[in-house]
């Protein structure tokens, strides 16, 4: 059976670098949060519901989820964000499930499931095998972060404190990469590490 292992990671950690050369290595990557988006964006199997169930008016010009008017709404009225996961969380489920299968089809030793808020979502655990975190000092965290986009520090910072606190992660780790101050080539070293006990 193919060893389902949780990658999550604060901002900037160096998560997606993790889940590439994972991915080098063999594993199957299943991007929870892009299947997510995938469900509201235009043409997304939550459309009908989202606007059957809020209106027409959450639904923007270009065919997906009005991200700004459901996130003000969701501030005004907190049930809207129960109602609106009700609707997308079924949904998430079953693509994943059918990339679970497909990846078993095709002979996946592991799997890997990028889920960014899997500490903060409580639900997956029991799903998963291990949790891997990748891990790094807030510091680091703000100066790629600002390095590769257009956010100031404070907006990092901001992100960051939004995000489940670095303790609450660790605490929830099988395995820790510590992506700080290392090579890439280090880095390596340690993902190849991580992976042959996950079956890699």
């Amino acid at each position: 059976m193919a060893a389902r292992i949780g990658l999550t990671g604060g901002i900037g950690s160096g998560k997606s670098t993790v889940l590439e050369m994972l991915r080098a290595l063999g594993a199957a990557a299943i991007d929870a949060d892009a299947i997510s988006r995938a469900t509201t964006a235009f043409g997304g199997a939550a459309i009908p519901a989202i606007a059957a169930k809020f209106g027409p008016e959450y639904i923007g010009p270009d065919g997906a989820l009005d991200r700004n008017r459901m996130r003000e709404r969701a501030y005004a009225h907190p049930e809207s964000r129960k109602d609106l996961e009700a609707i997308i969380h079924p949904l998430v489920g079953r693509e994943i499930e059918r990339q679970v299968q497909a990846a078993l089809a095709a002979g996946a030793r592991c799997i890997v499931f990028d889920i960014p808020l899997l500490v903060e979502s409580g639900r997956w655990r029991a799903q998963l095998d291990r949790v891997l975190v990748v891990d790094c000092e807030p510091e680091t965290q703000v100066a790629r972060v600002t390095a590769r986009s257009a956010l100031a520090p404070d907006q990092v910072r901001a992100i960051i404190a939004a995000q489940a606190p670095r303790a609450l992660r660790l605490a929830a780790a099988d395995v820790v990469i510590c992506n700080e101050g290392i090579t890439l080539e280090a880095l390596r070293s340690e993902v190849e590490q991580a992976a042959r006990t996950f079956g890699l």
